[in-house]
């Protein structure tokens, strides 16, 4: 939860949140552990500094940082400052602070897993008493110093907030956000009001703005149900960081990811605008679904967002059959396009006469607008009894636990399908998977993990006979390159081996020479710290229904994969896909002409191949529905 404190997807950061935007102090210390063979770490803190941290929140550190050494010093314990922990994602217990005007950081006190006594690897005996006493002692001398420091606290905090609100920091002094898809728009709105981020909805005027989809500076209408954001509030710092569409970054070695601009987790189309502009309306204009006339054949539901995913598992367990068009058609004088879910009555017939409230019943839980339908004859397109509108099924999910697996990338899947989806499944263990009965599930999900023991025998005995493998991040490395599987991994070209033999080489043999000292610094080159990439997606394959033909993934590792000859390329990754956040050069050149989401027929089932974590730390919005693509969508 260190890392949910702008998102707060838990409900512990929502009721730790709501107290602090309430109270909003002047100081404010995370304390915590760290590996027991570590000293104490204190402030300040380790480059890189957001550029939106002040001078005073920089010095005041320092000053902390002094005090505390003072009382170290005085009882000979060890500790370290400036290293390792940087103050640039906007989701810490120091950062989210900072970016509302405190003086924010983090204490970090050696002991996982030290129990009452532990020998360190110094041959030094940490017992727990000295573990407090280490944190009591930083804690009083926080307190003598923001005492002695009152006035001046107090002063620098106003200070902060009246910039805020007459001079805002970056270039934008507005932004809009285009309601294109009312449920993302909705649910930005609602991370707003979580960090108490102002905004509002206007309409009529047209202006200039950056686009964070094309990059372009260009015109356009600000429709009545846009949101419009204002710079200048009190939020205004925290504002910035959120939306900026590039981080500066001063150092680039860092503790977590770098990218996060809310536009491209939530994927919806956004300005920024170098103009101040207000909203006219403090609220959407909206209008209830209609979902009272009944259908005399059909019910029709667009497939844009996870509100559609949560529709959709909601009728499952309701055992109501859906079936999906593989193509757009027009019907009832609307648009639908791929992905669209449609309830006929005769597929539910067991409802018999609860057929249409039922429906109704879940559509209005969701709020779900339904298109009631008269005939299976469509006015554009297929018609409803087509071969491109296929069933879904409803599947028994296995997601795979253990040691060998990710504990984080284990429970973004489980949080994804027990607290939004409300849709059950089985935990299995991996070391228990050669005691599994494969024919109980359809749908096997492994995150990411290292998996010693990985069952690609079984897996591929068990897909080709209609399972569906969704294998995620570093799992996809388990079967690169094996029988019957297609993935494999893509590897640059090795240089030239006789090019130092040749005349015209201009490589030295002592420019090779690399320095100890700048070993961590050598090796940024070869580093990603979680950047964003926009990727070209073929959104005529259910793993891309609903999107555009674009997605923005969060690349955490290098891992590229060739395009598949027997497959479907679904999401690649092209040259000038970087978007934001640091990639070092090489990995910057080697991230280019390569396959990132792809799908394997195998036999009569599937294999999902997910780089990338669309669930990332279940606030990156837009996976979710590609996701649930996965899950449900992928036949």
């Amino acid at each position: 939860m260190n890392r949910d404190w702008a998102w707060q997807t838990q409900k512990e950061s929502q009721e730790k949140l709501a107290l602090y935007n309430q109270w909003l102090p002047e100081v404010h210390v995370d304390f915590h552990e760290q590996g027991y063979n570590a000293p104490y770490y204190f402030a300040p803190a380790a480059e890189p500094f957001h550029k939106n941290i002040t001078p005073w929140q920089r010095e005041f550190q320092t000053t902390i940082g002094k005090n505390n050494a003072k009382y170290f010093d005085q009882n000979g314990w060890l500790y370290f400052t400036k290293e390792e922990f940087d103050l640039l994602y906007p989701s810490y217990g120091d950062t989210y602070p900072l970016y509302n005007g405190s003086i924010g950081m983090t204490f970090e006190q050696g002991g996982i897993g030290a129990g009452l006594a532990i020998k360190t690897a110094a041959g030094d005996t940490l017992k727990l008493s000295d573990r407090i006493a280490h944190h009591l002692t930083t804690s009083l001398s926080t307190v003598e110093v923001a005492s002695a420091n009152s006035k001046k606290l107090l002063t620098e905090f106003k200070a902060f907030f009246d910039r805020a609100k007459s001079n805002p920091p970056g270039e934008f002094k507005s932004y809009v956000v285009k309601n294109e898809n009312p449920d993302k728009l909705k649910a930005l709105a609602k991370l707003f009001d979580k960090n108490s981020i102002q905004y509002g909805f206007g309409g009529g005027n047209t202006t200039i703005g950056f686009n964070y989809i094309n990059g372009k500076t260009e015109k356009f209408k600000v429709e009545a149900n846009d949101m419009v954001i204002p710079s200048a509030q009190p939020k205004a710092v925290l504002l910035n960081v959120l939306m900026e569409p590039k981080t500066f970054l001063t150092d680039s070695n860092t503790y977590d990811i770098t990218a996060w601009s809310l536009p491209y987790v939530y994927g919806i189309k956004t300005y920024g605008i170098k103009e101040a502009l207000h909203p006219q309306l403090a609220s959407m204009k909206t209008t209830e679904p209609n979902n009272q006339n009944k259908a005399s054949y059909a019910y029709v539901c667009n497939w844009k967002s996870i509100n559609d995913v949560k529709f959709l598992a909601a009728l499952m367990q309701k055992n109501i059959k859906v079936r999906v068009t593989e193509k757009a058609f027009t019907a009832a004088g609307k648009n639908f396009d791929p992905g669209s879910l449609i309830i006929t009555r005769a597929g539910n017939k067991e409802l018999e006469k609860t057929f249409d409230e039922t429906v109704q019943s879940v559509a209005k839980t969701f709020n779900r607008n339904l298109t009631p339908l008269r005939s299976g004859f469509v006015e554009k397109g297929n018609d409803l009894g087509f071969s491109t509108v296929q069933s879904i099924r409803k599947p028994k999910v296995m997601l795979v636990t253990g040691e060998g697996v990710s504990a984080p990338a284990f429970g973004e899947v489980w949080f994804y399908f027990e607290n939004e989806l409300h849709y059950p499944i089985s935990l299995v263990n991996e070391k228990d998977l050669g005691r599994v009965k494969w024919g109980d599930f359809d749908v096997a999900v492994f995150p990411d993990g290292n998996y010693p023991d990985f069952p690609a025998d079984d897996l591929q005995s068990w897909v080709s006979s209609g399972g569906k493998l969704i294998l995620m991040e570093n799992a996809l490395t388990k079967v690169a390159g094996k029988k019957s599987f297609s993935l494999k991994l893509k590897e640059d070209k090795k240089p030239d081996a006789d090019a130092d033999a040749k005349p015209n080489a201009k490589k030295k043999p002592y420019e090779q020479i690399k320095a100890f000292g700048n070993r961590e610094r050598n090796a940024i080159s070869e580093n990603i710290a979680g950047a964003i990439y926009k990727i070209n997606l073929d959104n005529t394959h259910p793993l891309g229904f609903g999107f555009p033909n674009y997605y923005y993934t969060l690349k955490q590792d290098d891992n590229l994969y060739q395009f598949l000859e027997d497959g479907w390329n679904v999401g690649t990754i092209r040259k000038n896909a970087y978007v934001a956040g640091f990639a070092g050069q090489k990995v910057k050149a080697h991230l280019q002409d390569g396959l990132l989401l792809g799908v394997q027929d195998m036999g009569r089932g599937s294999v999902v191949y997910l780089a990338d974590d669309p669930l990332f730390r279940s606030f990156w919005e837009n996976g979710k529905l590609l996701f649930g693509n996965a899950v449900f969508m992928v036949q």
